[in-house]
């Protein structure tokens, strides 16, 4: 009997490990070529790893939430046509499961979850739209027919259906079909440690607990621990201090309003004002390389590349970090493509590990939510984080050869924290100061 070894390939190079968050292929199952067996997660991704070969699967070396390093083989394949006895080492799953509900609930809840795996409504799409198998895999277990899997908008490339837009019709669904009976006061929570069977189905809503005073207790999900903890992390480990600037951007509002239509025609991508600031950002780390290192230990290592995380708010309200690589070395149009690609895909949940890798400077437009300045945390091990504040037409001082006089300007913050253990204030300052400098100086008859 032929064997093939599935194992956690390489992911970028600073990435060691990942966490196995859903076996999408259970013992026994026919795989074909590229089919995907089971999603990964890394600090702030999840990635399905498909098979490298057609076969059945026939073990299973790892459980859900198991870390695996590079290189340790996750699952084995038969890749002959002989009859195998199929094993699987993964351990019986039990869970406490807290309801506001009765035994007789729990059991008919259990039966319906079951009825699910075994009954799925699936056919073939009228419209001949693709779906990953992860988006499928739900779906058979929701129980989604085809007809809704089509009707769902998709946030991914080519408007394709993402795991987070399904997820949140699901949730949806379910908020507005609850039934009668879920939605009565029960007087008492009941505690009941059972052995799951379809511990994908039980899983796919967050666990919502009502206590006693009525207040509503909801688990954190994985990504917003990782976020936690990076937090904490990050604030017991620099010495954070704050430089502020204000800076006048009215030749970019006007050199982008007079440009943007053109742009997108010729380009075929939108025009925002963020590929512009990050142009300045990488200017100014060429300018001041000191600001484009990281420390360990007691070393300070200054890095080669020019590599800017780019803050991206998800539709969860987790916050991802895609990395623009070589960013210096992109013009405005280049600079533009690749901020527009790595947005989308971060929404649609598309990115890949190496993605969120390997950044040497994070910028982050808090203006975006209508703030005019923010004091962020510095991304580590990185040194430094620019926050851009919201774009505000307000009356200024304007000085000229006959005289200062009052005009409406369009203006914004620049927020930048670095870590005082070794980027002092006047390097902290000249920084955010030359990028300030730079967008002031925008030339409105520039060509794109």
């Amino acid at each position: 009997m032929a064997k093939f070894e599935l194992k956690l390939p390489k992911m970028g190079e600073s990435v060691a490990e990942a966490t196995l968050t859903t076996w999408l292929k259970e013992v026994g199952d026919t795989i074909e070529m590229d089919d995907a067996v089971f999603e990964i997660a890394t600090d702030k991704v999840d990635s399905e790893v498909p098979s490298e070969v057609e076969g059945v699967l026939i073990e299973k070396l790892f459980d859900v939430d198991d870390v695996i390093k590079v290189g340790e083989t996750v699952a084995v394949i038969s890749t002959d046509g002989e009859d195998v006895v199929v094993k699987e080492s993964v351990k019986e799953e039990k869970e406490t499961v807290q309801i506001q509900a009765s035994v007789q609930e729990l059991e008919e809840t259990v039966v319906v979850a079951k009825e699910a795996v075994r009954s799925p409504v699936l056919g073939e799409s009228a419209t001949n739209r693709f779906y990953s198998p992860l988006v499928k895999n739900i779906a058979k277990q929701e129980r989604l027919t085809i007809e809704e899997l089509d009707a769902i908008s998709g946030t991914g490339k080519e408007g394709r259906v993402s795991k987070s837009d399904i997820l949140n019709y699901i949730e949806t669904r379910r908020t507005n079909n609850v039934a009668p009976k879920a939605k009565e006061k029960v007087q008492e929570t009941i505690k009941i440690s059972a052995p799951v069977e379809t511990p994908n189905v039980v899983k796919s809503a967050a666990v919502k607990v009502a206590n006693s005073s009525g207040h509503e207790v909801v688990d954190m999900s994985r990504m917003g621990k990782l976020i936690a903890k990076h937090m904490v992390d990050s604030v017991s480990t620099s010495a954070h201090v704050q430089s502020f600037i204000e800076v006048d951007v009215t030749n970019i509002v006007n050199w982008r309003n007079k440009m943007k239509k053109a742009f997108e025609e010729q380009e075929g991508e939108k025009l925002t004002y963020t590929p512009i600031f990050l142009e300045a950002v990488a200017k100014a780390l060429r300018k001041y390389p000191l600001m484009n290192i990281s420390v360990k230990g007691d070393t300070i290592i200054k890095k080669k590349n020019i590599n800017i995380g780019m803050a991206a708010a998800l539709p969860d309200g987790n916050l991802i970090v895609p990395v623009i690589k070589n960013a210096d070395q992109l013009n405005l149009v280049g600079m533009a493509k690749v901020v527009n690609d790595l947005a989308t895909r971060s929404r649609g949940n598309a990115l890949k590990p190496d993605e969120i890798q390997e950044g040497t400077y994070t910028v982050t437009n808090v203006g975006t939510f209508g703030s005019v300045f923010g004091t962020p945390i510095i991304n580590q091990p990185q040194v430094g984080i620019l926050a851009l504040g919201a774009i505000r037409k307000i009356p200024s001082v304007i000085e000229t050869a006959e005289g200062d006089f009052i005009g409406i300007r369009s203006k914004m913050f620049l927020s930048h924290s670095y870590d005082h253990r070794v980027v002092n204030g006047a390097l902290g300052s000249m920084f955010v100061k030359f990028i300030a400098d730079y967008l002031e100086a925008w030339d409105i008859s520039r060509e794109f």
